[in-house]
């Protein structure tokens, strides 16, 4: 039992000087001290709480916000308990984007979709593109068509329409979801043709 008290007070020690180092002097060093550390212990925080697949993900989201914010700390003997609350909170953010979680199509896969679907139509592609889109609003529309048809990167559509990159995100992500339920009809259809 003795042996048990002394190793788990080594582990005590080790960490309060990582923490005391990386505090006095936030460089990549005294950091890396500190995630060897701090991790499997947020690891096992987040594998506790059923996050098996995402737990080092997580865990190394919460060191990357330890890093870029220990200026912030006040009281340094409440560290620890400042890095398990930036974990809950990640763990919040986690599951709530689980939670929001909608299907949406991936739309790298249309051309594809174009040509079955012509095989067994009269529809041209162009057609089918054009009655996909009238699903979608004109802002829909205009981002998706700059994001798939043009390329763009999201910060361009963002200036090209005038938004936020967050809009511009949206936009593109709502109007996937949109077309989602169409362009499942189709892959049901071709399926059905196909058998």
């Amino acid at each position: 039992m003795e042996m048990i008290n002394e190793a788990g007070t080594h582990k005590h020690f080790y960490l309060e000087a990582a923490i005391e180092t990386f505090l006095d002097a936030p460089n990549e060093e005294s950091f890396a001290s500190l995630f060897k550390i701090l991790t499997p212990q947020l690891v096992a925080f987040f594998r506790a709480r059923g996050c098996d697949e995402v737990a080092e993900d997580l865990a190394q989201e919460v060191m990357l916000t330890v890093y870029r914010k220990a200026g912030q700390v006040r009281d340094r003997a409440l560290f620890r308990a400042w890095v398990f609350t930036i974990a809950r909170n990640t763990l919040s953010r986690h599951w709530g984007q689980r939670a929001r979680e909608v299907e949406t199509v991936d739309l790298t896969e249309v051309p594809e979709r174009f040509v079955a679907s012509t095989t067994q139509s009269a529809a041209t592609p162009a057609f089918e593109f054009h009655r996909w889109m009238a699903f979608l609003d004109s802002q829909e529309r205009e981002a998706l068509t700059l994001r798939f048809i043009d390329g763009c990167e999201y910060h361009e559509i963002a200036s090209a329409q005038t938004v936020p990159i967050g809009t511009a995100q949206w936009r593109v992500f709502n109007a996937k979801k949109k077309l989602a339920p169409h362009l499942k009809k189709i892959d049901v259809n071709i399926t059905r043709m196909a058998a």
